[in-house]
């Protein structure tokens, strides 16, 4: 099984943020959350894990640069007809909280991986939302996000709490600890997955 990580939008390149939006408010002691960043931290815990676990992966936009929509599509699908996943890394916002998996619609395989997603997001932070939609009877939200409906293997989407939310930002996606906890989640759900479905 090979992992296809995406870790969604620019980073910071000579101390400017590479995309437009994209970042927390200013909160009042200074402090902002550029999501390019955190999604790139995120990204690169996961990648010290499944190296240290010798779990297959590929980085697809390693690159500080924000890499397009259809170059990240074009390297995933050079994995087409492997046994692999694709994984875009998201922080939310929009005023909310709590966090999301996004699949694009139908019953595919991407449903049974976003499920197991879930169901790990829970047993790290049982006290956090899960944002969900059983409306098709499995815990994803379906859209068709680019990433997810141009990929040609199972895509999942996760939006890890909202950034515009300043407990949230704060306590979790600013802190160490809370980051630890995103890839710990990420992370079982990946073994899980290595073991159950593929």
């Amino acid at each position: 099984m090979i992992v296809l990580l995406d870790n969604g939008h620019g980073g910071i390149i000579n101390k400017e943020y590479q995309t437009p939006g994209k970042r927390s408010p200013r909160w009042a002691d200074g402090s902002q959350l550029f999501e390019g960043e955190f999604n790139r931290a995120i990204v690169n815990g996961m990648v010290q894990e499944l190296s240290r676990l010798q779990i297959a992966y590929v980085n697809l936009a390693p690159e500080y640069r924000d890499v397009h929509l259809e170059t990240r599509v074009k390297r995933a699908n050079v994995y087409a007809g492997k046994k692999s996943f694709y994984l875009s890394i998201h922080s939310n916002a929009g005023g909310g909280n709590g966090s999301e998996i996004f699949t694009s619609p139908g019953d595919t395989k991407s449903d049974k991986i976003a499920t197991v997603f879930g169901e790990e997001y829970q047993k790290i932070f049982p006290n956090r939302r899960l944002r969900t939609d059983f409306s098709d009877g499995d815990l994803d939200k379906e859209r068709r996000f680019f990433v997810l409906a141009k990929t040609q293997m199972p895509a999942i989407l996760t939006e890890s709490f909202f950034m515009d939310n300043e407990e949230e930002c704060k306590t979790i996606l600013m802190t160490r600890g809370g980051r630890d906890k995103i890839i710990a989640y990420h992370m079982n759900a990946i073994l899980k997955v290595k073991k159950d479905i593929f």
